[in-house]
């Protein structure tokens, strides 16, 4: 029997010990269930999601992966809930390809919301055919059965007892019943209970293992030539000073040169010995030159979301309001590089991978190494934070080509230069914003067009008229790869939306909070900013009033929330602390409201540095942030006070957790500051010098 701190770490490796014995795992029907369901959604057999084992345990197997955010509990404590077993007893197996439901990838606060449903069914299921089961070998009818902790039991004659793995005797159940209802919350005893995280004793002892901690017996560490610019093109190359360090194997084929060695340190040697010219051409874009850059690239776009006439919102208006916001280029810098370990063998491929979407790495190494995606098993170890970055990519290729070649297992871990360098950065975007109001102060419309960003969030939350949201992308425009980061589209878009708000508010001589409420007919919205502004404690004026004080509020995918931040500025420096946050949320039904607090405190402080000081810093392709020492994240002296509330809401299934918090960040700093000192600054990150330019003009 496995302790409760220990089981998530034995559980989530259980399918890389088996496949340490043996080459390639055969898992039965999941993995058939797994590959039948590839792109149709998740199964309705109850079978895809658990198994009893014969010492009554738990498998529950989870598409999802573990990167941080805290669902290797929240998901077991919904399958506990529903099956009627002790938390402790549930074995987590987290984005293994031969033994999960075919998944899409961990992203977009999407887990708890879409995976948690099918979850709760099969648990539900399970349980009802158990209690069937169990009538049947008891020979009472079902009636006078009650489940604790795994084991049937008469009500009338306790020692008249089964347990579930005595009825199922580690088979697969092939009954199925239909339409068997999820358990009202008033009956939950673990789910909504405040839980501590299943995997904490084994990260903070060091004994959970992430994907570069993982040796196999033959195994190669491989090192990349990498070139200086995304846009540099390879004239010459000499490797052999490299060929000369004992044990090294180099590898040149199809553009991709590698050097390898079965210790680390002489392969990070022999690829410094490489030589290599680059033709790099004259770069046409920089940070100084990128918004003009992507607004002389952008098409008109196409309309989002619109309702009523613009005309009739210009017609109502006694004043209008034009602004336009900016923001940079920026890293998902997670704590832990991406890294693949992959080992090629007889026609069949095991990888393990800190991804996020561990069914898109299988596709990935089919389509590179041409063999069908059964031949293939991913697995997922913990991940060291992703926030969006982590996919599937060329370092997945390039692994399995090496490992193919040599005949080896091959490990390629990414340095920081490079988790940098191949980053899928926030995308550099505009968001511009024209709007009116009447002499009552209310908003008559809201035009708004957005410029290289998603199109999240981007939904007015107040009660406007008239109003058109259009989004203006083009594909193929930035230097380098972009993608989705931690909020995607959001994170720009409530910073210009809720920025242009408070603009709003001074220009209708209100206060931000009065302002918001004036304009707000969503009681939902109203509860979240009420309770967020009742434990702030403080009363807001007239901006700028010299506290400080911030607020922003958005309707993040129907996660609700408001955030309110009080700020200082130093007037001579520029530079910004931050005194305290307060963040009200309500996500619908709460899985682990510890987990919760602790997921919203981490998005507002990595919101801190992705408002303040997180810029990449680039001349065309060529990426001259390389490292922490020139990328400045939050640190421990950095954060302040941070105070959340869980706005409870159980009427709602439960919505996303995760993202939603870090998107209210930037503007509630950037109001904070103009009521600080009466600098408005358009452009993130806000770092000492656009305040202090902000502040002279």
């Amino acid at each position: 029997c496995f302790s409760f701190t220990n089981s998530a770490y034995v559980t989530l490796f259980a399918a890389f010990i088996l496949s340490l014995t043996t080459p390639f795992l055969t898992t039965g029907t999941l993995g058939a269930i797994a590959l039948q369901q590839q792109g149709r959604g998740y199964p309705t057999n109850f079978n895809a999601y658990l198994k009893i084992g014969d010492n009554g345990r738990v498998s529950l197997f989870c598409s999802k992966i573990e990167m941080g955010q805290g669902i290797i509990t929240s998901m077991a404590q919904m399958l506990a809930e529903e099956l009627d077993v002790q938390l402790d007893s549930i074995d987590m197996v987290m984005g293994d390809t031969m033994l999960c439901p075919w998944d899409s990838g961990t992203t977009g606060s999407r887990s708890t919301k879409f995976y948690g449903p099918p979850l709760r069914r099969a648990g539900a299921e399970a349980r009802a055919i158990l209690l069937k089961m169990a009538a049947e070998q008891l020979n009472i009818v079902p009636e006078r059965l009650v489940v604790k902790n795994g084991v049937v039991s008469d009500k009338m004659n306790a020692a008249n007892k089964v347990t579930y793995a005595e009825l199922v005797k580690e088979k697969q159940i092939d009954r199925h019943i239909s339409d068997v209802p999820i358990k009202s919350i008033s009956e939950h005893t673990v789910s909504g209970m405040p839980t501590m995280r299943m995997d904490a004793r084994a990260k903070v002892t060091g004994e959970a293992k992430f994907t570069s901690d993982i040796i196999l017996p033959g195994m190669l560490y491989a090192k990349v030539l990498r070139p200086p610019s995304h846009d540099a093109t390879l004239v010459s190359v000499d490797v052999s000073k490299a060929m000369n360090i004992n044990g090294a194997i180099v590898i040149q084929e199809d553009g991709l040169i590698a050097v390898l060695h079965e210790k680390q340190g002489l392969a990070e040697n022999a690829l410094a010995l490489v030589s290599a010219k680059w033709d790099v051409p004259e770069p046409k874009v920089n940070n100084q030159s990128i918004f003009d850059y992507l607004k002389k690239a952008a098409p008109d776009g196409r309309v989002y979301v619109e309702q009523g006439s613009l005309p009739d919102g210009h017609a109502a208006a006694k004043q209008i309001v034009e602004s336009e916001f900016y923001n940079h280029y920026v890293a998902h810098a997670p704590s832990e590089p991406y890294s693949v370990l992959a080992h090629v063998e007889d026609g069949q491929v095991t990888v393990w991978a800190s991804t996020q979407a561990p069914f898109r790495v299988r596709g990935t190494v089919a389509e590179t190494l041409e063999i069908p995606e059964e031949n293939v098993h991913v697995i997922t170890p913990f991940v060291g934070g992703g926030f969006g970055g982590k996919k599937s990519g060329q370092q997945i290729s390039e692994a399995v080509k090496l490992s193919k070649i040599t005949g080896h297992p091959v490990q390629l871990a990414w340095t920081r230069r490079e988790e940098f360098f191949y980053d899928a950065f926030r995308p550099a975007a505009l968001v511009q914003l024209e709007s009116g109001l009447n002499e009552e102060g209310h908003i008559t419309f809201w035009e708004c067009d957005i410029l290289f960003t998603g199109s999240r969030s981007s939904e007015p939350i107040y009660n406007i008229p008239d109003f058109r949201v259009k989004t203006r992308s083009a594909r193929s425009v930035h230097p380098f790869g972009t993608g989705a980061w931690r909020g995607p589209g959001s994170n720009t878009n409530v910073f210009a939306m809720e920025s242009h708000t408070d603009i709003l508010a001074k220009a209708a001589g209100m206060d931000p909070l009065l302002f918001r409420m004036n304009n707000l007919t969503d009681e939902r919205m109203i509860r979240v900013l009420n309770t967020a502004a009742d434990k702030f404690g403080n009363s807001f004026n007239k901006s700028p009033s010299g506290m400080g004080y911030g607020i922003s509020c958005t309707n993040y995918l129907n996660t609700y929330v408001a955030t309110i931040a009080h700020v200082s500025v130093n007037k001579s420096t520029g530079k910004v602390k931050v005194e305290h946050v307060v963040c009200a949320q309500d996500m619908g039904e709460i899985i682990n409201p510890q987990g919760a607090k602790i997921q919203i405190e981490g998005g507002i402080t990595m919101g801190l540095s992705a408002a303040l000081s997180e810029e990449i810093e680039f001349s065309g392709g060529k990426i001259l942030t390389r490292n922490f020492d020139s990328y400045r994240i939050t640190r421990f002296s950095d954060a302040p006070p941070i105070d959340v509330i869980l706005v409870d809401n159980p009427n709602i299934p439960p919505q996303g957790c995760g993202e939603p918090a870090i998107t209210t960040v930037g503007a509630a700093l950037a109001n904070a500051i103009f009521d600080a000192v009466g600098a408005r600054v358009y452009t993130l990150p806000m770092t000492p010098e656009r305040i202090l330019a902000a502040m002279d003009k």
